[in-house]
């Protein structure tokens, strides 16, 4: 299983960078297009959608994206956009709280468009109009990998005390400090590399991995009230494209809103 996932991520980490380096503005929406439906797809389910109505949503998510990727946005409305996005997370970090056994299929879908069309169009801003966008979108879609693999091998090596039981078992503290950890040093090799004032960067970017982890809680909520294991099947050792993409839709708002703060982006 481990070999799996290791060649897997190797294979999307490639395949994803070589569309982001080829600099085609084009190229970049299509292929992040390309998650944002394999994800209204397998959201669908959280939403008890089938047959039509699983189709329906894929399409209205779209056309919502789409919709608002025509819009000319100014920086202000993208920044207001940035901010409800990461408000909701905040608010769905608050229902995690609650642990439902169920959850209404109005708001699964509710949930589902503002994960999956902010994080689009956040990330096809960053590659096509940010300077060094390519560097940053990598960056921004690296650092929940870095909370990610940090929290698996520390809670798999040093796991005790159980982060959210009731949610995701598997998770734990000591997972999560590893995580954070790993978070932080990356964080610091961003702000070297980017010659980012640290005493910001750190922090927004230890935010941001705290906010990944709210989301990749809230696809396990979502997943355990319809009795899944995993989103989907797409990838051999991942599950589905929201096994890979849950933690990064919860903190790209987060760090797009943070970045626009410190002077970064368009």
């Amino acid at each position: 299983m481990m070999r799996a996932r290791l060649i897997t991520a190797l294979v999307i980490s490639v395949l994803l960078g070589a569309a982001l380096a080829m600099g085609s503005d084009l190229l970049i929406s299509v292929v992040l297009g390309l998650f944002v439906l394999a994800g209204a797809w397998e959201w669908a389910v959280f939403c008890r959608f089938d047959g039509a109505a699983r189709l329906a949503y894929v399409v209205a998510v779209t056309a919502l994206a789409l919709a608002c990727r025509q819009w000319q946005w100014s920086t202000t409305d993208f920044t207001q956009l940035m901010w409800l996005a990461t408000l909701w997370w905040c608010a769905a970090f608050l229902y995690l709280l609650l642990a439902p056994q169920r959850v209404p299929a109005w708001l699964a879908a509710t949930a589902g468009v503002m994960a999956l069309v902010p994080t689009w169009l956040a990330l096809v801003r960053m590659g096509t109009t940010w300077f060094r966008g390519f560097e940053w979108t990598v960056f921004v879609l690296a650092l929940p990998v870095m909370v990610d693999t940090g929290g698996f091998f520390c809670g798999r090596l040093f796991g005790r005390i159980k982060l959210a039981p009731r949610i995701s078992p598997g998770k734990t503290w000591e997972g999560l400090l590893g995580g954070m950890v790993l978070a932080m040093a990356f964080a610091g090799l961003g702000a070297w590399w980017f010659a980012m004032n640290p005493r910001y960067f750190i922090p927004l970017c230890l935010a941001a991995g705290l906010l990944s982890v709210v989301g990749d809680l809230t696809e396990s909520l979502l997943k355990r009230t319809q009795g899944l294991k995993d989103s989907g099947r797409l990838f051999p050792g991942h599950g589905g494209v929201l096994d890979r993409i849950d933690s990064v839709t919860a903190a790209v708002p987060l760090l797009a809103l943070g970045l626009g703060w410190l002077g970064v982006g368009a």
